[in-house]
């Protein structure tokens, strides 16, 4: 239990560092001062973004999707690459096909209803579907506190016209605060499964037969109708007791806007409605 705790405090630390873009992006992507946001200035090309840091097995690298931009056909697209961004001589226009074609790249683009790739030669297996109130997601040896991974829409006026799905955890994944996230999952013969995750769940692996050997780099393409993302640090080990409460609250109520008749702190009920 304790090399345990150590392996999660470690991996935690990793993960603040590596929450992060390169300081190499494609020609039309701005970062903010963090290097946590990423917004396509101009057109819907040339967004291509990479994570500062190569990552660890198991390692997710989430974003969310902070902006939509009407006009263009096309959403979000995520991977792994084994090229480092600082060897680039030119960022490609593109990740789709240019980052691909030069090999040592995975890289799927992020849709409205077809996200589950079918593993090659044999039948997808059945997904074992997850309790929205599950803390934890379970992505082979990899255990995830499930709640960080899950976009929610902000409480509004019209918020309950979306409390079927926020109930569920869920929201379509190419909407405003919908999370992605991207992972490289180790096997036994010594290559890796990637895993995409779109809110807190697991698509199964998209890519098999990934390389160990080199470092492998997130990729963000902020693509088309994809203005801007941020990145989403993620926290390994046990969920804290603040979110503990969450899970309880959100499992009893009716309408999310009922935690304002709650007796709670103010700082607890912005937090129960995920502002």
């Amino acid at each position: 239990r304790g090399q345990l705790k150590i392996a999660a405090s470690a991996m935690a630390a990793r993960c603040r560092l590596a929450a992060r873009f390169h300081h190499v992006h494609g020609t039309n992507v701005r970062l903010d001062a963090s290097c946590t946001r990423a917004t396509r200035v101009e057109s819907f090309a040339n967004g291509l973004c990479f994570s500062q840091e190569p990552l660890a097995p198991g390692q997710v690298f989430l974003v969310e999707i902070e902006e939509k931009e009407l006009g263009w056909c096309g959403h979000l697209r995520v991977g792994l690459t084994a090229h480092d961004p600082q060897s680039l001589e030119v960022v490609p226009e593109y990740s789709l096909p240019d980052l691909v074609n030069m090999g040592d790249t995975w890289v799927f683009a992020i849709t409205r209803s077809h996200n589950r790739v079918t593993e090659e030669g044999e039948e997808a297996r059945a997904r074992v579907q997850v309790s929205p109130w599950e803390p934890f997601l379970l992505i082979e040896r990899v255990r995830i506190p499930r709640d960080t991974l899950v976009g929610r829409s902000r409480p509004g006026r019209y918020s309950h016209i979306l409390d079927d799905l926020y109930k569920m955890n869920v929201l379509p994944a190419t909407a405003r605060r919908s999370r992605i996230g991207v992972l490289y999952a180790p096997q036994p013969d010594g290559t890796a499964d990637m895993h995409i995750v779109i809110n807190g769940e697991d698509m199964g692996p998209s890519a098999r037969h990934l390389p160990t050997t080199r470092p492998l780099y997130a990729v963000v393409d902020v693509f088309a109708s994809t203005k801007s993302v941020r990145v989403i640090p993620v926290e390994y080990g046990f969920p804290s007791l603040q979110t503990l409460c969450r899970l309880v609250i959100q499992k009893h109520i009716v309408h999310r806007m009922a935690i304002d008749g709650l007796d709670l702190p103010p700082t607890l009920k912005s937090f129960c409605k995920h502002e």
